[in-house]
């Protein structure tokens, strides 16, 4: 029997979504762990991996709008043979308008309330409004090119105009074959040598494959080191960049360029101004004595032994999940007619990664211990900067600390992730002062921004929390209860 492909459904609130692109065409083999389907919705954007090996049937096209856990598509097995009546894809019923707003090529990793990341090329408008002699075949009835995204990046490598190729995939689908083609017959050595040299390296994490855009670097000339073979960031740290191979100007953009608002970025700032238009934001600072959680830290490091590196953000993030328990109105969400009090303490961890940020979350992080804490949060860093997090590592968070720190930042306002109440920014730990009587003494000290709604919580309550959390920095050894 065939195995279903259901829309994931990610997050308590998710109510519909969509595929936005599908990565293996139809009746074209998938391997088990191969990146399937973009799936995407309001809040979302994620890669979906196949569960098992076998040959792919889509029952839905890219952009038709669904409810979580309706069927997308089928796997059926190697030895099964497909029905000859298999009713295969269906139209999209989605109204224009919201087809136009889906980026088709976005390739996507996760999280559960706001943000998402790498895109790779998609057809201009030029290509969209052209090609209708010619290329028939290669085209849906809305005129959408139809080509797979490893040829659309192969076209742009070579320099192919993909909107005069004639697709020999699937429906008339153009695949890199028809390109490499193209390329071959244009006679150039340069894009032969490119052409041959080129492969489809389609298991790669959607982080390293952004960084390789970014840099230059060719994948297919790439061992990946993750699970069965898979290219993670780690695999390009130590390869040189196009632009120092060849003596050119770094990749990116320079002075005097426009980067179009696309893929995290673009889910960045729909979210954070939608977070700020539905909410009252308030922020406040406060400033907790750190002599205490430096010794208590220094001694850590030294008594786990490498089993676990606490940072200082491990230490706020166990006192923020203490202060959660004593002052519950903070551990919600407001649901427009009733304030709903969460009882797990689920920690989302903000993490810079290339061009925006992901926040995995710690889950029950007020029952983990500070050890559990420090160890769950190296590993949810480096998955997400790996790109190689997975669906559990997103869902759920009622709470986000936040860490600019490390970039020397004293004070900022961070955005609460909705739904939750709030958010607390961790700063750089500097030489204050404190007073012995009428005598100055220089102290680590650390401030703390906190950002919440005020549909909430009004300003004494949240303070009283703020306090909390100093209180529990400032007499570190209680984290270890």
């Amino acid at each position: 029997m065939p195995r279903e492909i259901y829309l994931v459904k990610v997050g308590m609130t998710m109510t519909e979504g969509m595929v936005s692109e599908w990565f293996i065409d139809d009746g074209a083999p998938v391997s088990k762990g191969d990146m399937l389907y973009a799936l995407e919705t309001e809040k979302v954007n994620l890669d979906v991996d196949a569960e098992m090996d076998g040959i792919v049937k889509h029952s839905v096209a890219a952009g038709v709008m669904l409810a979580p856990g309706d069927v997308v598509g089928y796997i059926f097995g190697p030895e099964e043979t497909i029905p000859a009546d298999f009713a295969g894809v269906q139209s999209s019923s989605a109204p224009a308008s919201t087809q136009s707003e889906v980026p088709a090529e976005t390739v996507a990793v996760a999280r559960d309330d706001q943000l998402s990341v790498a895109a790779v090329t998609a057809p201009s408008a030029s290509e969209a409004a052209q090609g209708a002699s010619g290329n028939e075949g290669s085209r849906t009835q809305e005129g959408r090119l139809k080509a797979s995204p490893a040829a659309r990046r192969l076209a742009s490598e070579l320099n192919v105009s993909i909107d005069k190729l004639h697709g020999s995939g699937p429906g008339g689908r153009i695949v890199e074959a028809d390109v490499k083609a193209a390329a071959d017959k244009g006679g150039s050595s340069q894009t032969q040598a490119v052409a041959a040299r080129r492969s489809d390296p389609t298991n790669v994490s959607p982080l390293a494959r952004r960084i390789a855009e970014t840099r230059g670097i060719d994948l297919s000339l790439v061992q990946g080191s993750g699970p069965n073979g898979r290219i993670l960031q780690a695999d390009l740290d130590h390869l040189p960049t196009q632009a120092s191979a060849q003596k050119m100007t770094p990749i990116g953009p320079s002075a005097g360029s426009v980067v179009p608002v696309r893929g995290m970025r673009k889910t960045i700032a729909s979210r954070m101004l939608q977070s700020l238009q539905e909410s009252a934001q308030l922020s406040m600072d406060m400033t907790a004595s750190m002599d205490d959680a430096v010794r208590l830290r220094t001694q850590l490091l030294k008594e786990w032994d490498g089993d676990a590196r606490p940072t200082y953000t491990d230490l706020v993030i166990k006192a923020t999940a203490k202060a959660l328990v004593k002052h519950p109105m903070m551990n919600s969400r407001f649901d427009g007619s009733e304030i709903v009090l969460l009882e797990a303490v689920h920690m989302g961890l903000a993490v810079a990664v290339p061009d925006g940020l992901l926040v995995p979350v710690i889950r029950d992080a007020h029952s983990l211990s500070l050890k559990e804490i420090a160890i769950e949060s190296a590993r949810l860093a480096n998955a997400a900067r790996e790109g190689t997090l997975g669906l559990d590592d997103f869902a759920g968070g009622t709470f986000t600390v936040s860490a600019l720190g490390m970039f020397g930042v004293n004070s900022f306002t961070p955005i609460i992730n909705q739904p939750q109440s709030g958010i607390v920014g961790v700063n750089q730990l500097f030489d204050g002062v404190t007073w012995e009587g009428d005598k100055p003494v220089k102290a680590k000290q650390m401030n703390l921004s906190l950002t919440w709604d005020h549909r909430v919580l009004d300003g004494a309550p949240a303070a009283e929390f703020l306090a909390s959390v100093v209180e529990f920095l400032s007499e570190p050894y209680r984290l270890l209860l």
